[in-house]
């Protein structure tokens, strides 16, 4: 028998759950470790493991987020009867999304208001990812699937287009692909941290493998079809970097085999390059088979509920972030240069399994509600 609604979501969910921790990892390094800040790529010859570590767990969060953004929309479609009622809340949230970044997140980020610099990352992807989606869904499945592998795999090809300031196409190709700066006046600035086609991709692709999760799909089948993806894609990726080519700096062998490792799974996020998604989307749809095959288990439970609301989550933890640095900062100082910070990666694991313990019961609260009052209509865009 195929699985309900319900027990179908429980593992996307956990998955959703699994990177969003990921997440908070990287955002307690980069509050209170910013100290010892890593490039992108990283320069492994420089950077401890165990920090390479914790900033390479964070790849999967925005790829596998985003994928599952592509999934939902498609199961939101299969609830609510066909795709004018998904591409109409697709346009909705995106809109809402791209407001938010502009606002609640970016004030999070910086306390500043008015702010001078407004950085454009994670919400404004998966915002715009949503528009460009709203439209795209229509398009014959095999053209979607067609059009997301093009723009995963082909993006690399662009590595080299480039426009100077002034010039007509230095702003929509700054938000496009050329992660950048744009001037909008003389007091504000906007930075264009995820450029968006790639991305574009990835949530086409997401809604490309909705019908797997179709309620007429045996669960059996499903997972075939997840692991046959997930193996085809880390292949991909194992030959593309063996060969050390296509859209990433060349490897190396280090002086360790620890940093040879390290040089080998060191790649780029910003734009996320071909071998950056098929890691980690490899990974991600690994991950799903397994969170399906241990649906009833306590583990994804607990990690299922910080996947039930992931925007509460999000704005949740940026403010108790911020809140918590300049509380520290305001009792014991700074005691790394300018900036008050751990000394060492393995206080920003305890940091982060704390925080995560702290904030369950508020996520778990937030999720119940918006599950029990369907009738509030905003609440499903948190």
């Amino acid at each position: 028998m195929s699985p309900t609604p319900s027990t179908r979501l429980h593992s996307i969910d956990a998955l959703r759950g699994l990177v969003i921790l990921f997440m908070l990892l990287d955002h307690v390094r980069e509050t209170f470790y910013l100290h010892l800040q890593v490039a992108d790529p990283m320069d492994v010859t420089q950077t401890d493991p165990s920090l390479f570590l914790s900033r390479t767990l964070a790849h999967l969060c925005a790829p596998v987020f985003i994928l599952l953004t592509g999934l939902s929309a498609f199961l939101y479609g299969e609830k609510y009867q066909g795709k004018a009622a998904v591409s109409a809340f697709l346009f909705k949230r995106g809109l809402f999304l791209v407001v938010l970044e502009f606002t609640l997140v970016n004030f999070a980020w910086t306390f500043q208001l008015p702010p001078s610099v407004v950085y454009l990352q994670v919400i404004w992807a998966i915002g715009l990812s949503m528009l460009a989606l709203s439209a795209l869904l229509w398009l014959p499945r095999g053209v979607l699937i067609a059009l997301g592998v093009l723009l995963v795999a082909g993006h690399n090809l662009l590595d080299g287009v480039h426009f100077a300031v002034g010039h007509w196409a230095h702003v929509p190709w700054a938000v496009l692909h050329d992660r950048g700066w744009i001037e909008v006046s003389e007091g504000l600035r906007l930075r264009t941290s995820y450029p968006l086609l790639p991305w574009i991709g990835v949530i086409s692709l997401g809604y490309a493998i909705g019908p797997w999760f179709a309620r007429g799909t045996e669960a059996g089948q499903r997972r075939q079809l997840l692991l046959g993806t997930a193996i085809g894609a880390l292949g991909l990726f194992l030959v593309l970097r063996l060969l050390n080519g296509y859209g990433e700096k060349p490897w190396f062998s280090g002086d360790t085999a620890v940093q040879t490792l390290m040089s080998f799974f060191n790649i780029t996020k910003y734009p996320p390059s071909l071998l950056f998604l098929a890691l980690t989307l490899g990974i991600g749809l690994l991950l799903l088979v397994l969170f399906e095959r241990r649906n009833d288990g306590r583990a994804v439970r607990w990690l299922a509920v910080f996947g039930a609301a992931p925007m509460f989550f999000y704005l949740l933890h940026l403010y108790v972030l911020k809140l918590l640095y300049l509380a520290s900062v305001a009792i014991w100082g700074t005691n790394h240069g300018q900036y008050f910070g751990f000394d060492s990666v393995l206080a920003v694991w305890i940091a982060a399994a704390l925080l995560a313990l702290a904030l369950y019961l508020p996520v778990r609260w937030f999720a119940r509600l918006k599950a029990r009052r369907r009738d509030i209509a905003w609440l499903k865009y948190l």
